[in-house]
């Protein structure tokens, strides 16, 4: 007698997702490619999955695995680990390189295994609300003997005919997806993917990490164009809190999710902060707390190995990102400063805040040393002279390579 409990052999799962920019490459595409695989296979590792298959053919990346053991990693401890298909949709919904994904059905290559695909995920559709739908189909194998529009056509005869869903070309409910390659791959309603470029493809950052809604969007737009990125925030106790140090530390969780290998650099500031408020005007002191923190992160990014530092700052946001401010800290920086959201308004970044889940953290209601030492009238268009003799008066140097030293770093 078998085992009733014994792990069963279920048929294998397999999700299809479609890359995107990288198909644009040239003779440099097999790099790109390589990375992409490389970090999927990182997250998945991460996140304790099972054996997953793992193929980049032709622009379409093929996930595979067959249920059972469930994975953690991306989920809480001491929480109920989701089964491994679930998991296997975070990672992919986390990956930086694809346009999309979907849990696709696998099918032979003749127009009855296809048409009972296409019932089968009409099926799901209507169980899920749909009313209407049409057929979408890509011929990548030239060699099958219907065209794209001839499969179209005959793979949803059972489902009209049986009133499963009525046809709409125009604005369907749902859209079901058939692909003809080395096997025919049949899926309905994508998941939207991040797009981009795969991280690791360009050099490393070191993001200044605020508590805010602003440098977290910053950080995942320049992961999208291939860096991998660290994290940098400043600490100010006992004037800031441990809650609003808790929170960053929860933001830079939510975006090492999309990262491989990222670390956390908390510093210090409440030396440097003391000084400023001692000996500077209370105009200049958000300005120069922004010079010290650049000449703080030219150290660390240096010791971390990073090529550039990146801001959440869009101009004209607030006080301290008039141009003329900008120019300010950006000459206290010894390497590039990488500004993403320069150009966007408050609803862009908050989109993509709530895209990325790191909104509702970033909206908890503990301020960072910035926001808690603000003046009530800052200085709007500052000189890069005048900033520079109010500097030299802080005699700060000393203070910023101790708290740059004494760093905390935390792998995330």
């Amino acid at each position: 007698m078998s085992d009733p409990h014994a792990p069963q052999d279920l048929a294998p799962v397999t999700y299809l997702a479609k890359i995107g920019e990288l198909m644009l490459k040239g003779k440099n595409r097999k790099f790109f490619e390589r990375q992409l695989t490389e970090n999927v296979r990182a997250m998945l590792s991460r996140a304790a999955a099972p054996a997953v298959s793992v193929r980049l053919i032709a622009g379409r990346l093929y996930l595979e695995y067959r249920p059972g053991a469930a994975m953690q990693g991306f989920f809480p401890e001491n929480s109920f680990a989701p089964p491994g298909e679930a998991a296997v949709e975070v990672v992919l919904a986390h990956l930086i390189g694809i346009t999309g994904w979907a849990r696709a059905q696998v099918c032979g290559k003749d127009m009855a295994a296809i048409g009972g695909a296409a019932y089968r995920q009409a099926l799901e559709a209507r169980a899920a609300g749909a009313s209407s739908f049409k057929i979408e189909t890509r011929r990548a194998d030239k060699a099958f003997p219907l065209t794209s529009y001839q499969v179209s056509a005959q793979a949803p005869e059972r489902i009209v005919e049986e009133g499963v869903l009525r046809v709409d070309v125009h604005a369907p409910d749902t859209v079901i997806h058939i692909e003809i390659r080395d096997r025919v791959f049949v899926y309905r309603d994508a998941h939207r993917g991040c797009r981009g470029l795969p991280v690791g493809t360009a050099p490393k950052a070191l993001l200044l990490l605020s508590g805010g809604i602003d440098s977290p969007v910053a950080g995942y737009r320049m992961m999208r164009r291939g860096m991998s990125v660290d994290y940098l925030y400043f600490h100010a106790a006992p004037y800031t809190s441990e809650e609003a140090r808790q929170k960053v530390v929860d933001i830079a969780s939510a975006l090492a999710k999309f990262g491989i290998g990222a670390k956390l650099h908390v510093v210090s500031f409440t030396a440097v902060q003391t000084r400023i408020r001692e000996r500077t005007a209370e105009r200049f002191s958000t300005l120069l707390l922004r010079v010290c923190m650049m000449k703080a992160a030219n150290l660390i990014a240096r010791q971390a190995g990073a090529a550039c530092l990146v801001t959440g700052e869009s101009l004209g946001q607030v006080a301290s990102q008039t141009l003329e401010n900008l120019c300010v800290t950006q000459a206290a920086a010894d390497i590039p400063v990488l500004r993403p959201l320069v150009g966007m308004d408050k609803e862009e970044i908050i989109e993509t805040a709530r895209f990325i889940g790191t909104y509702d953290t970033s909206i908890l209601p503990y301020e960072d040393c910035c926001v808690l030492f603000a003046p009530e009238h800052p200085v709007l268009r500052a000189e890069v002279g005048e900033v520079r003799r109010l500097y030299a008066r802080l005699d700060a140097d000393s203070l910023i390579r101790v708290a740059a030293a004494g760093r905390e770093v935390t792998d995330m």
